[in-house]
């Protein structure tokens, strides 16, 4: 039984251990070695068994994968598929492909024609379909069929590992069409010699199967995985034919990768990118966000420069403007994160917008109010002028509630124009920000102050 989170840089320990432990932690186990002794690391991946090679190449760090790749030879490569289901085989064959469509194409034209026939269908669907990410290996039972004959079939199919992470028989008719879905934890408990018509026609239990259709978004798959705390799901095609199953490990990474790339756009940094080689490419991708935000403080320095005279009139203003555009900025940004965040998960829709722009700016307003009173008293304090308090109060209330309206509006309106909320958002909201609060800091210093 492989144990969990061990990671190993001992390469003579590692060998030892194989069976004990998880693909994942042999591909960080080898991350490790590489770095210490490459030769070492090509020498454990020629001696890793068929049946957890290819799991392990699909964990390696993406830095690590076209090494191997390249060294790995054809018949190497095809042994460790062939151990793969089918939506795996598919994933290594792309990744194969992607480093060299020449091999990928030696390494697929050895394959059986049955896994051949398997991955091109999966390879039809678009990368954003719940077909993409379904497996044709299940469990299923014809209405008809006694319980019992069902179960050698399943023993029969663990037995030369036809099959894994079974939990539950799909039944179907004579056509194929998705009629119920039993837990195996439930059916041992019934009469084997009856058919699957007697027990579902029993009417003692409900086994109404939950399935999705194999060109759902997979992002909607992936919502109802958590809503409804699904391990598996069945996959159906046309007339509702049962063609396969989705489980959570997928669901797992397809929520990872969301996440990752929110997490990337929101800094305004392309993930792919930030796995190339190439530092140059990254830096002049990175270059590109930078530049527009060269343009918001460009924006932002013009404001400023509208009130010179009222700055070299009042020095404490240069002092104290910093203060007033980092507060909007980081109100801001905290209600962009929690909109872009909900807005992925589904809790936030367009019809029902407007209390979440209520909740957002009512929270900034208060907190725009203590921290005015705050840093009215600290200015006064400072500088002995209780004018300078009023005029950062006021502007510091006028700034936290522009971050709040405009942080949870600007992802609702690239929403409503299919726009990805997390692209964009941070500049503009930076922006927004930088130059609502300058100007009503500046503007209101200039009439209450001179």
């Amino acid at each position: 039984m492989p144990q969990s989170s061990r990671v190993i840089s001992d390469p003579t320990i590692l060998i030892e251990k194989l069976e004990e432990l998880h693909p994942a932690d042999i591909a960080q186990s080898l991350k490790k070695i590489e770095k210490e002794d490459e030769k070492l690391f090509f020498e454990i991946l020629d001696n890793l068994p068929d049946d957890i090679l290819g799991e392990v190449l699909l964990e390696l760090p993406e830095s690590l994968k076209d090494d191997a790749y390249e060294h790995l030879s054809i018949e190497k490569l095809q042994d460790a598929i062939d151990e793969l289901e089918s939506d795996d085989q598919t994933d290594l064959i792309i990744e194969i492909e992607d480093y060299n469509k020449e091999k990928a194409k030696e390494v697929f034209e050895g394959l059986e024609e049955e896994d051949q026939k398997d991955i091109n269908w999966l390879r039809n669907y678009e990368e954003d379909e719940a077909g993409s990410y379904m497996q044709t290996e299940l469990f299923s039972a014809n209405i008809n069929e006694t319980i019992s004959n069902s179960i050698e079939r399943l023993k029969k199919a663990k037995e030369e590992d036809e099959l894994e992470n079974i939990h539950q028989v799909y039944v179907t008719d004579d056509e194929g069409t998705l009629l119920a879905s039993i837990l195996l934890e439930d059916l041992i408990i019934y009469d084997y010699k009856q058919t699957y018509k007697q027990l579902i026609d029993s009417k003692e239990n409900n086994f109404s199967p939950f399935y999705v259709h194999d060109k759902d978004d997979i992002d909607d798959v992936a919502k109802k995985f958590e809503q409804y705390n699904l391990s598996v799901v069945a996959v159906i095609g046309y007339k509702g034919m049962l063609i396969g199953r989705i489980t959570s490990d997928d669901i797992i990474d397809v929520i990872e990768q969301n996440a990752t790339e929110q997490m990337y756009q929101l800094a305004g940094v392309n993930e792919d990118f930030e796995h190339e080689d190439n530092l140059v490419a990254t830096a002049k991708k990175r270059a590109l966000w930078l530049f527009l935000n060269l343009g918001t403080a460009i924006l932002a320095s013009l404001v400023i420069g509208i009130f010179d005279q009222t700055i070299q009139a009042y020095v404490a203003l240069a002092v104290l403007m910093p203060i007033v555009a980092s507060m909007g900025g980081n109100a801001g940004t905290q209600t962009l994160a929690v909109m872009v965040r909900q807005l992925a998960l589904g809790d936030i829709e367009l019809e029902n917008s407007k209390d979440a722009i209520k909740k957002e700016v009512f929270i900034s307003l208060f907190n725009g109010f203590i921290f005015a009173i705050i840093m009215g008293i600290i200015a006064w304090a400072w500088f002995d002028e209780k004018l300078l308090g009023v005029v950062i109060g006021l502007s510091m209330v006028i700034n936290l509630f522009s971050a709040g309206f405009f942080g949870a509006g600007i992802p609702l309106v690239l929403k409503k124009f299919d726009i990805d909320p997390a692209i964009g958002s941070t500049v503009l909201l930076t922006t927004v920000t930088d130059i609502v609060g300058f100007f009503s800091f500046l503007g209101l210093a200039k009439i209450i102050l001179l």
